[in-house]
């Protein structure tokens, strides 16, 4: 599909107006000229509101094979820990072939849902039992393969995963996969950025120390030159579990040791921080680091809500990921997120500082932090910018009684993902009338995927 286009909006969300009748050419992937007011010309690509698409900040694409599989109570108290063991039992049986697969399909998804990219934080990087495959990058080569076949944008993030836990503890079972030291890991970073080099210009390598549970000191130290002024994601206070751990272990918990002991700046995205204490959600937030985000992972693993009034008041950036993939919604992502703050707090329209719309609050903010998580040179509508952009249909049931000031609202907290009708990243026009252009082929090869890997569970 071409990202050289021209697209008519009835209307189109630029900054915090809305925009009439507006006109915009897309060239190499970007934004080249806007108009306001203009009339509709032969050739262009006719939408009703435009928007700026989200970009999704964490995904572990290979878990979307796994959404339903670990909803039934056992004896004891189910937790992420008791989850986790069902997901090392489940990477036991995945092939090369099947990480491909499931990676189409997550990307398609997203797109349907209206995210523009993705920001894959990559783990699985062996064999069954540790053995690199001849190519140390075979498997982050699938997930470049997924996205060059959907069109989705890609920043992509090799993960360093060392120790099995807290204190340097062995890698064991299912962890055998994605263990890498330092030096590997850095062979493994070069080899994909030179291939992620078939992809579109828009796709980026950045780097994931996994966690500092699942790194140490020094080697967080050596690993993060690597980044080479690319995004830096790690996992972070997800569970108190957690943080007891690292502060049994390194004296500080995990966000106070990592502003003490690393320069956290605008290129990092804190996955989850959840459990944080005033002062670090303060030192977090101003530090320019944006908090990744992922509501219905959250709420479906049982991390807790995160401090979203805090955050805010800080001058915090956050964006949205749909990380365990166990439900793709970019709207049901957003409304969680608030409805989180309301369920602990007792009260409504918490997520917005003072005044104003909660939806066009969550959705902008999103999507300027979203972009800045994944070093994608996006989040708005505006000339020069990555025409990554989502077409809403304002007359679906769902929407067609609001205004103009609650049309952000009514994505948000009432419009199913059926409202979007197109959209592209950077230029790349890939959902069309609501569906994938490459929905049947990329389905069909999922399901043969699943269907050979439940059969060998």
């Amino acid at each position: 599909m071409s990202s050289n286009c021209w697209i008519f909006a009835t209307r189109a969300l630029m900054g915090q107006r809305w925009v009439h009748n507006a006109r915009l050419q897309v060239s190499a992937g970007k934004i080249t000229t806007l108009e306001e007011g203009a009339a509709a010309q032969a050739g262009d690509c006719r939408v009703d509101t435009l928007l700026p698409a989200l970009s999704n900040l964490h995904s572990h694409s290979f878990q979307r094979a796994m959404a339903g599989m670990t909803e039934a109570r056992v004896a004891g108290r189910e937790s992420f820990w008791s989850w986790r063991t069902l997901m090392y039992r489940f990477l036991e049986r995945l092939t090369p072939e099947h990480v491909e697969a499931f990676a189409a399909q997550v990307f398609m998804e997203m797109q349907e849902a209206g995210y523009a990219a993705v920001g894959e934080f990559h783990y699985v990087h062996h064999q069954q039992g540790g053995a690199p495959y001849q190519a140390l990058s075979e498997l982050s080569q699938r997930i470049f393969a997924a996205a060059g076949q959907t069109g989705m944008g890609l920043t992509h993030l090799p993960v360093l995963y060392s120790y099995g836990g807290a204190g340097k503890q062995a890698l064991a079972g299912g962890q055998l996969r994605f263990g890498n030291d330092v030096a590997r890991f850095g062979r493994l970073v070069e080899e994909c950025r030179a291939a992620a080099k078939a992809l579109p210009a828009d796709c980026l390598v950045g780097i994931a120390p996994h966690s500092l549970r699942a790194t140490a000191p020094g080697d967080l130290a050596a690993a993060l030159p690597l980044a080479q002024g690319q995004p830096v994601h790690i996992h972070v206070a997800e569970q108190p579990k957690e943080v007891e751990d690292i502060q049994a272990w390194l004296g500080a918990r995990p966000v106070q040791w990592l502003l003490d002991n690393a320069v956290v700046d605008k290129s990092w995205c804190a996955i989850h921080a959840t459990h944080m204490t005033a002062g670090e959600t303060r030192g977090l937030a101003q530090s320019g680091a944006v908090a990744g985000l992922c509501p219905i992972t959250e709420a479906n693993l049982g991390d807790g809500p995160f401090n979203g009034p805090g955050w805010l008041a800080a001058g915090g950036a956050f964006g949205i990921g749909s990380d365990s993939n166990v439900r793709i919604s970019l709207t049901e992502e957003l409304r969680t997120l608030e409805y989180s703050q309301r369920l602990r707090d007792l009260s409504r329209n918490v997520l917005v500082p003072e005044q104003g719309s909660v939806g066009a609050y969550l959705y902008t903010h999103a999507a300027r932090g979203g972009a800045q998580a994944l070093g994608r040179n996006a989040g708005e509508i505006a000339v020069g910018k990555l025409a990554d952009l989502v077409a809403i249909n304002s007359g679906h049931d769902a929407l067609c009684g609001l205004s103009e000031a609650q049309l952000l609202d009514g994505l948000c907290f009432a419009a199913p993902d059926t409202v979007i009708t197109d959209l592209w990243s950077a230029g790349r026009h890939r959902v069309q009338g609501g569906r994938h252009v490459a929905r049947e082929a990329v389905s069909a090869r999922y399901r043969r995927a699943i269907a050979d890997l439940t059969q060998a569970l």
